[in-house]
This record gives structure tokens, C-alpha cells and sequence, in this order.
């Protein structure tokens, strides 16, 4: 997946020395949360839709100098090391920098967003389960071990939640054997999250694949 290909080059950067109207006519006329200034062509922070009300037209961007945020990533940076720093800071717009500190573009949240929901986690036919056990106790090849020695296929895996210690773990897996995989976690005591019985559990399975299915066709 090379993320360079979504890299924006059309959204603008403001020198700090920039007048704050320029500034507010970005913001006036697009739905971004924030945009990217420099000093020199030097990347030094970002400025927040949220302060628009304290923007004054006549100001320059040098007046708020300290109210920048900082955060950005490099072309090099992978879908998942992106995704966090979108999610950490709050943003539908990230910075691209290069080896020189100089914005190279922008990536935009909805190009990362549809990235992730064209990998075969979700576009690949299976089921959702969701399991939890200590922290120390997990592993991942466990996990694998413990759908795959069902013969069932291992689509996907991430940890969910961490919380008291105990870490929820959300799967796809393919449909087969279901009842077998759930009985072998069980043994392993992995706690299933999503129900107490079989039947249950397997039916809300079935309600939440359909959900995706439907969500991914819309």
C-alpha cells in the first residue's frame, strides 16, 4: 500500500508572517480542522479551525505562534502509524513532511478511512468475533493457532480495548467451524465478549456481518 499516492498537494500552507485572512477564508470555505504553517518553508505547527473565533483579519499569523499545534507525519509513514496520529489529535487533515521539514501535502481522513475498509479484514465474507483475556496472558499466535487449527481462515486481528489489565481482541474469521473456534477459546479461557450461549452468540455474529456487508455495499 504505498500512501504517497494519496498525498494532497492543492490545500494550501501559510508562512507565519501570512495575513490571519487568508486564514479564515480557508476555513470559511472548506470543512478541514486545521492547516499547516511555516516559518521560512520550515514546518512549525498548525493552526485549529476551533480558534477561528479568536482570529482578527488584520493580524498576522506570527500573533499566534504559540497556539500551534504540532503534529505531522512523514511520507514514509505507514496507513496505521497515520491513522493514530489523525485519531490522537482530533483531525481530518495531516501534514506530510519531508527529510527537510518541508510540507510536501496533506493527507486527508476520509482517503485513509477508505484505505482500511478496502482491506480484506472487512471486504473478505467471514464473521466478527470479539475475545478478551489478561494482558499477560494473550498472545497472537495463540490466537492464530487457536482458528486455525479449526481450519478456519484468520482474516484479521487487533486489539480492541485495553482496560484493568485485560485486553479485548476483535477478529474476522471465515465462517467455517465457528462453534469449534469458540469452544477451543473457551478452553484456552478467553473470555467471549459478544454472548453467554452458542446460539446467541453465533446469531449476533450473523447480525453483525450482515451490518458490515450492508455498510460496505452502501
Amino acid at each position: 500500500m504505498r500512501l504517497q499516492e494519496y498525498i494532497i498537494t492543492t490545500i494550501p500552507v501559510f508562512e507565519v508572517t501570512d495575513s490571519l485572512k487568508e486564514v479564515i477564508h480557508f476555513f470559511t470555505h472548506s470543512t478541514y480542522s486545521h492547516v499547516a504553517i511555516t516559518e521560512e518553508g520550515q514546518f512549525m505547527g498548525l493552526l485549529g479551525e476551533a480558534d477561528l473565533d479568536s482570529f482578527q483579519e488584520t493580524s498576522p499569523i506570527e500573533e499566534f505562534r504559540y497556539q500551534l499545534d504540532a503534529f505531522s507525519v512523514t511520507a514514509e509513514a505507514t496507513w496505521l502509524d497515520v491513522l493514530e496520529v489523525f485519531t490522537r489529535n482530533e483531525s481530518n487533515i495531516l501534514p506530510v513532511l519531508d527529510s527537510r521539514n518541508q510540507v510536501v501535502g496533506y493527507f486527508d481522513l476520509n482517503d485513509i478511512v477508505e484505505l482500511f475498509t478496502d482491506m480484506p479484514f472487512f471486504t473478505e465474507p467471514g464473521s466478527i468475533l470479539v475475545v478478551e483475556k489478561h494482558l499477560k496472558d494473550y498472545s497472537f499466535s495463540e490466537i492464530a493457532q487457536i482458528v486455525e487449527g479449526n481450519n478456519t481462515r484468520l482474516l484479521g486481528a487487533f486489539i480492541t480495548t485495553i482496560e484493568n489489565e485485560t485486553a479485548q481482541i476483535t477478529l474476522k474469521i471465515g465462517d467455517a467451524n465457528i462453534n469449534e473456534v469458540l469452544q477451543t477459546f473457551r478452553r484456552y479461557h478467553y473470555s467471549i465478549i459478544s454472548g453467554s450461549t452458542e446460539d446467541k452468540f453465533l446469531e449476533e455474529l450473523r447480525q453483525r456481518s450482515d451490518y458490515l456487508d450492508k455498510y460496505l455495499n452502501v
